[in-house]
């Protein structure tokens, strides 16, 4: 996609994230200027990285993150609310971003708990919007992620998902519809829910990692209490806990579904 000109900066929160620092490196590849905001200030090769942090309302002031050039935002969320997220909105409209992207997830609807709120609150604050609502992630089994670490150390993944079913989408796609949403000349105006090409259950993730990696997963089933147990144990925030019990909500009507085609480094 040609870059459109008008949009001449683009602001990235969450910018180290799994899909924020996709979104930075893919931004830059196609030469746009980033802002690449997250609470190291150090952001991917390419960028301009300034510290921010959603805690930190001294790193909020939008006008200084976003500078006289920036035009769009990005904005990626976590799943609890902060109440500092409309002032920094109401800031950042201010300083003349006209062009908000949020990411947000399948299962939480405008008005929802969570980011459910941001969506309603960008849709009415700004002309130009998107709001992406992608279901899991393939990295939640790679990297950092709870569920690596489990696999790592015990050959084990647990969820209180049951028997659920939800299709697993690449974050690089992500990233690859949030420059779309970012860069478009027309902007979207709506949410899109992202999904990956087939519902699959935590068991079969665990069957198919065994068949890939040769060593036997397994899927361990608990309750939902005792998976926000679990991540309390992990040292999550007993909030950030608590709200991942808004995830176990089956698959959303597939009208509502864009599947990004397969990404290609």
């Amino acid at each position: 996609m040609a870059v459109n000109p008008a949009h001449s900066r683009v602001l990235v929160t969450g910018a180290s994230g799994t899909t924020g620092s996709r979104l930075a490196r893919q931004l830059a590849a196609q030469g746009v200027a980033v802002t690449a905001a997250n609470r190291s200030g150090i952001g991917p090769r390419g960028t301009l990285g300034v510290r921010f942090d959603w805690y930190d309302v001294s790193t909020h002031p939008a006008r200084s993150l976003v500078r006289s050039g920036c035009t769009s935002s990005r904005l990626a969320a976590t799943p609890i609310l902060r109440p500092s997220w409309v002032p920094f909105l109401e800031q950042a409209r201010e300083a003349g971003v006209r062009r908000a992207v949020l990411l947000s997830n399948s299962v939480i609807p405008s008005g929802g708990p969570g980011t459910g709120a941001v969506h309603q609150a960008i849709a009415v604050m700004f002309d130009e919007w998107a709001v992406l609502r992608p279901s899991w992630f393939m990295q939640n089994v790679t990297g950092n992620h709870l569920h690596a670490q489990s696999i790592r150390t015990s050959a084990t993944i647990t969820t209180a998902t049951g028997n659920g079913r939800v299709g697993f989408v690449d974050a690089h796609d992500i990233a690859r519809v949030a420059v779309e949403a970012l860069l478009s000349p027309t902007p979207l105006n709506t949410d899109l829910i992202l999904t990956g090409p087939e519902a699959l259950s935590y068991d079969d993730v665990a069957a198919i990692l065994t068949d890939v990696s040769g060593y036997t997963i397994t899927h361990v089933h608990v309750s939902v209490a005792d998976l926000r147990a679990l991540y309390e144990n992990a040292g999550l925030p007993s909030t950030s806990a608590s709200s991942w019990r808004h995830w176990i909500i089956p698959l959303p009507p597939a009208s509502k579904i864009a599947r990004p085609t397969p990404w290609s480094a």
